[in-house]
Parts: C-alpha cells; sequence; structure tokens
C-alpha cells in the first residue's frame, strides 16, 4: 500500500492523518528491516517526504536521514526522533499487513515511531507560521542492536544546532488516548556481557576431581554475581543482572574446556552500574583464579539511561493537558528496565521521551518484542499532534 499525502492549503483534518499515517506504518510493517539494513524502508519515507515537499538530507549512519521545517520567526533548532528498524523475529500475527519478510518484523513500534514522525514533520510543515525557529526530524537506523545508530548519528553531525530533541515510545501497557510521563529517569542503562570459563583440558564426567569442572565453576560464578545487587549495592538504587544464555559441550559424559554464559547488566544509575561492572569482573576472576580456570569478562558498547529533562518534561505536560485534557495524562511512577538508545542523544542536549498509550483490547495489549505485538492505530495521530505542539511549544518558550 502506498501511502500518498499532497500537503494541502486547508489543516489536515483526524481522518485524512488517520487514514495517512495507518498507511505508512502498515506498509512499513509488511517490509521491516534490521539495523543499518533499512534500505527500501529508508528509500519508501525518503521518496513520501519529497512528495510533501521536503528536501531530505543524508544518508547519514548509512540509512539514516532528516529533514528540517524552518518556521516563519526566527529562533532555535530543536529536533524530533524517529527510529527505523525491526527486530530479527518472526511475526506471529493473522492480519492483512503482518511482515512479508521472513524472521524479520516490527514488534517495537519503530513502524509506528516513524509514521508519527512523517506526521510531525507534515503538521509542522503545516504550522510554519506558529514555528519561532526550526525543527529537525530525523530518523535513525539500528535502535534494536549494540553498538546502536544513534551514536553514529550524533558523531555524523544530527545534533549539530540542536537545542534539545523529543522522541515517543508506543506502550502496550497504557491505553489509547493517553501520554505516559515521568521526570528523570525513565528507562535503564544496559550492559550486556559474556563471561568465559576456559580449562586446559576436557575431562571425563565420572572423574571431575582430575580436571577443572568448566560447568560447576560457571555456576558458581552466576550464583556469586546474581547475589551482588542489594548486597555491594544500595538496594534503593535500582540495578539487576541476569544471565540469558549459557553454552559448553553437548556431550552427557563430557567435562567440556569451554563454557561460556551471558546476559545483561542494568540500572537507572551510571554510576552504580559502572560499580557493578568492576565488581562482576573482580568477583569472575577470583572465583577463576580460586578453581584454576581462566575467566574473563567481556562487556558490550554500555547503553545509558533515558533521562527526561525537567523544562522539556513541563513542556511536554502543559501540551497533553491544554491539547487533550488532564485526565490522558498517566504519570509513570518507577522506570522500565528496558534500554532505549535515545539516551544518547539525552546525554549531550535536553530532551525527553513520551510513553503513547497503544492498547485497546487483547489483540493490542501483548509486551514489547511478543511476536503478536500490535497497536490501536488510532494512537498514531493522537501522537503526531501532540508532539507536533510539544515542538511548538518548546520554540517558543526557547524564542522568549
Amino acid at each position: 500500500m502506498e501511502a500518498t499525502l499532497e500537503t494541502p492549503a486547508e489543516p489536515l483534518t483526524d481522518a485524512q492523518l488517520l487514514a495517512t499515517l495507518v498507511g505508512l506504518r502498515r506498509h512499513l510493517h509488511q517490509y521491516p528491516e534490521v539495523g543499518f539494513q533499512e534500505h527500501e524502508t529508508s528509500r519508501y519515507i525518503r521518496n513520501w517526504l519529497t512528495i510533501q515537499g521536503f528536501t531530505v538530507n543524508g544518508p547519514i549512519a548509512k540509512t539514516g536521514f532528516y529533514v528540517e521545517v524552518k518556521g516563519d520567526l526566527p529562533g532555535p533548532m530543536i529536533g524530533y526522533r524517529a527510529d527505523i528498524d525491526a527486530l530479527p523475529m518472526q511475526d506471529g500475527k493473522e492480519v492483512a499487513y503482518a511482515s512479508k519478510n521472513a524472521g524479520v518484523a516490527h514488534l517495537c513500534g519503530h513502524d509506528a515511531h516513524t509514521a508519527v514522525a512523517c506526521g510531525v514533520a507534515a503538521l509542522l510543515q503545516q504550522e510554519q507560521h506558529r514555528l519561532k525557529g526550526g525543527v529537525r526530524v530525523f530518523f535513525q537506523p539500528n535502535e534494536e542492536s549494540s553498538p546502536s545508530g544513534a551514536p553514529v548519528m550524533i558523531r555524523e553531525g544530527v545534533l549539530d544546532g540542536l537545542a534539545a530533541a523529543y522522541a515517543i515510545h508506543m506502550d502496550p501497557t497504557i491505553a489509547v488516548g493517553r501520554f505516559g510521563l515521568r521526570d528523570g529517569a525513565l528507562t535503564a542503562g544496559c550492559s550486556a556481557f559474556t563471561v568465559k570459563i576456559v580449562s586446559g583440558q576436557a575431562g571425563h564426567s565420572a572423574r571431575p576431581h582430575e580436571t577443572v569442572d568448566t560447568v560447576w565453576v560457571a555456576t558458581q560464578i552466576l550464583q556469586q554475581l546474581y547475589q551482588l545487587v542489594g548486597r555491594v549495592t544500595d538496594s534503593r538504587r535500582t540495578a539487576i543482572i541476569t544471565a540469558t544464555r549459557f553454552s559448553g559441550a553437548h556431550a552427557n559424559n563430557v567435562i567440556p574446556t569451554h563454557v561460556e554464559f551471558g546476559g545483561t547488566l542494568r540500572g537507572t544509575d551510571a554510576e552504580v552500574l559502572t560499580f557493578l561492572r568492576d565488581k562482576m569482573r573482580r568477583v569472575a576472576g577470583s572465583m577463576g583464579a580460586l578453581y584454576g580456570a581462566d575467566v574473563d569478562i567481556d562487556y558490550g558498547a554500555p547503553l545509558p539511561p533515558v533521562v527526561n529533562t525537567i523544562p522539556e518534561m513541563k513542556t511536554v505536560r502543559e501540551a497533553v493537558s491544554e491539547t487533550f485534557g488532564d485526565e490522558c495524562i498517566r504519570d509513570i511512577p518507577v522506570p522500565s528496565m528496558g534500554g532505549e538508545d535515545f539516551s544518547f542523544y539525552l546525554e549531550n542536549i535536553p530532551g525527553a521521551m513520551v510513553r503513547i498509550g497503544s492498547a485497546s483490547g487483547r489483540e493490542t495489549r501483548y509486551p514489547l518484542h511478543h511476536d503478536r505485538f500490535d497497536i490501536d492505530e488510532t494512537a498514531l495521530p493522537r501522537a503526531a499532534r501532540l508532539m507536533t505542539e510539544v515542538l511548538i511549544r518548546d520554540l517558543e518558550k526557547r524564542a522568549a
């Protein structure tokens, strides 16, 4: 389905905006691509934006790009980000717009984020008379994998000249029409880790005392790691260590020379994460030395937490309240322990991420990364109108 929209002189109606964004989202949902390989995704959105009269800048970060909307009034430039990649998972939904690319699916809402960003650009284009400055709407590849696309976008200049940045994330735990808001930490920082245990020789399962039992050593290390949080860290400063994979030999009667397990370390406090990374390395190394194994920990590129800045969140709250009503604000009491690489932008400039309620029934309440994840598509125009208003208000405040 080709989603087209010749921007009319009159403001877009809700019905026009809904039809356009649903068309965009469903096309992207049918043809998902994984990080840094979003070539057709990029081509499709670039063509759509060009039809609307935008000058598309890029590529940057391989498959990323951006457009700018300049206001009729002078002022600063701020940014709005969308992520365009999909997950390497099979789509489990039985819908007409299900993924046509085997083993790849938009199961985290990035197709919706991209469609909303197109809507934001189109709406801002119609509101140029209100813009006191400009907005750079940028489309980022590879949010889902590490190392992710945000640092590459930053290195290649996407934040140059920007005073702030905003983004959204679909949220199936929040009813459609509601917006999840939180000052400060919204998501956790994250470090993937791999622990490798190596001995000099394999052994027979009947005689573990004659070799280094690498499997047993690995389990001892894992138990020690699981006891760190809340014992060597302040329990009030949230963190979690989770192992998710374990591998060694494939014979039931052989003690392998090499065992490996991995997982993630997550937390909302950068200081605690740094401390735990060091402590995990020390504990694993000590356990290996105690039992005669060589042990090493490798960490993936660390992902910082998303920390929403207070002035920008105030602007969001005002926009929700005055556009949709106070009843549409859903205060998020605690941070998510999931990760989001929008955090890299907020390490450089202020900004905020808004959770968009996308659930309205059983089929739209599956969690993020579930093979049947889907959204209530009426969330799309609501999100586009909200974030357009947020951006306009932000520029007004900065110009003042």
